[in-house]
């Protein structure tokens, strides 16, 4: 009878010590899908009526619309069409970055040899719940004597907008 005690007492200890030998715990797992950052614009970016000059120069627009000029002549009486860039970003409620390139190229409609440099990007953000109103500026540069004429480029620049 003691040995059958012994016994039962030994295979029980060696369960107890194997039962010891791993553990497991049920873990939960979650996903929230969010909507994609989308930008679209609303208005492109316009300098308006620019008066060559003698020497280089440069017109600033400002993301709020105002413009100066260093070196040439902007006309109050004629101005043109006159806008900074207008983007709608669409983004939740999640922070985001902006990218802009560091320069642009316009090209002169009848002579492509021609052509004026943009730089400078400056952005304003008039923030809204769930979407932003960007205004894009920048610095539209020019040469002594730049030629009269329409300068555009089709391709059109990038804003690009990703999540932070």
């Amino acid at each position: 009878m003691k040995k059958l005690l012994f016994l039962f007492i030994a295979l029980s200890a060696q369960q107890i010590c194997m039962a010891q030998a791993s553990a497991s715990a049920t873990v939960e797992s979650r996903a929230t899908v969010i909507d994609p950052i989308q930008i679209d614009k609303t208005v492109d970016l316009d300098f308006g009526n620019i008066i060559s000059a003698y020497n280089p120069g440069s017109v600033i627009l400002s993301p709020d619309g105002s413009r100066v000029a260093f070196g040439v002549e902007i006309s109050n009486s004629i101005p043109g069409n006159v806008a900074p860039a207008e983007a709608v970003v669409t983004h939740g409620n999640n922070n985001y970055a902006i990218s802009l390139p560091q320069s642009f190229s316009l090209y002169h409609q009848e002579n492509p040899n021609q052509m004026l440099v943009i730089d400078q990007f400056t952005v304003e953000s008039l923030a809204g719940d769930t979407s932003d109103i960007l205004k894009i500026g920048a610095t539209l540069n020019l040469e002594a004597n730049q030629p009269a004429g329409f300068y555009t480029n089709d391709s059109g620049f990038n804003v690009t907008v990703s999540y932070n």
